[in-house]
């Protein structure tokens, strides 16, 4: 309901010529943003379900996308190859911030800020010691190896028109691909259920079998890869990555799992919910440049949007146990 009524706010307030927002241009847009943002959104909010926080997301699309544009760009390894580095370098962190939070028993927002900051210091210092002292890491290459084929993967669009000449983004279907099977493992699967039960009563989760620590290094492992395949898609698309791509988008995946019903308590929410999340940040953020506003109003609509959201789901949440009981 929340994603029909913004799509129907921006449908009235658009201000485009011949009304671009209900035709393809304005579908390519908005569906291409609440991609990047799904991708990641879904996963963070399946480790919120499951009780913790990651803000390294954000700044981990940014450094795996270094981390491919070097391998590529500066060391000229095949991009295969370069995808299967990428993807190793995201697991290590992903088990590295769920091996230190559920051995330490701190807080998951602490440790994966701390791991923010690493990875923001090292994209920034590591890459201007490892490129010449610039930031952008560029692949310079006439026909280097893999880019074209891993460019139709994860880079390149479909369904282009007359009237989209440059179609809709592969992104899009890596959105609906993540989304269908989070969907799938938190309804259908063994481990789904973990994610609840470690979320909702970690204690009562361990006594019932559960391996709530496995669990949630395994969810930390997933929004790990899932900033890597946003990293991968950025630098296949653009076959360039600058240093501190992404900072500051943790924030929005986060904020795209609550608008989806995800509680910041852990223990309820869905993938689809996190997806719609994603959508109605993607419209909000095409959809204020549609109707000709100023670009800080992106921020007020995120804000107002959070405060409801996380109003509502409390309400719906407590009434809820209340019919239980």
């Amino acid at each position: 309901m929340g994603a029909i009524a913004v799509f129907i706010l921006f449908t009235i307030t658009d201000a485009s010529p011949n009304h671009l927002w209900l035709h393809q241009p304005g579908l390519a847009a908005w569906t291409q943003q609440a991609a990047f943002f799904g991708i990641l959104a879904v996963p963070v909010g399946l480790l919120m379900i499951g009780g913790e926080f990651d803000l390294s997301t954000g700044v981990m699309s940014g450094a795996t996308a270094i981390v491919m544009a070097l391998l590529v760009g500066k060391y000229h390894w095949n991009a295969w190859l370069a995808i299967v580095g990428t993807i190793v370098f995201a697991i290590a962190i992903g088990l590295l911030n769920g091996y230190v939070v559920v051995k330490t028993k701190l807080p998951s927002f602490i440790v994966t800020l701390a791991t923010f900051f690493v990875l923001r210091g090292l994209s920034v210092g590591a890459v201007l010691l490892l490129n010449n002292h610039s930031t952008q890491v560029t692949v310079t290459e006439l026909h280097p190896g893999g880019v074209t084929s891993a460019k139709k993967i994860f880079g390149s669009s479909f369904f282009s028109s007359g009237a989209l000449p440059n179609g809709y983004s592969t992104a899009i279907i890596w959105f609906i691909i993540v989304t269908a099977f989070a969907t799938w493992v938190l309804s259908r699967t063994t481990f789904g259920n973990w994610i609840f039960a470690a979320g909702g009563d970690q204690n009562a989760a361990r006594n019932v079998g559960v391996p709530v620590a496995r669990t949630k290094v395994v969810l930390f492992v997933s929004t790990a890869l899932a900033a890597a395949l946003v990293g991968i898609i950025s630098f296949t698309q653009a076959s360039s990555a600058v240093s501190e791509q992404g900072v500051g988008y943790e924030f929005f995946y986060i904020i795209a799992a609550v608008v989806g019903g995800c509680l910041l308590t852990g223990g309820y929410g869905s993938a689809i919910g996190a997806a719609l999340g994603a959508c109605i940040i993607g419209m909000a953020f095409e959809g204020v440049i549609y109707a000709g506003w100023d670009s800080s109003w992106n921020f007020v609509f995120l804000g107002a949007i959070l405060f409801m959201a996380v109003a509502v789901n409390t309400i719906i949440y407590r009434r809820a146990q209340k019919a239980r009981r």
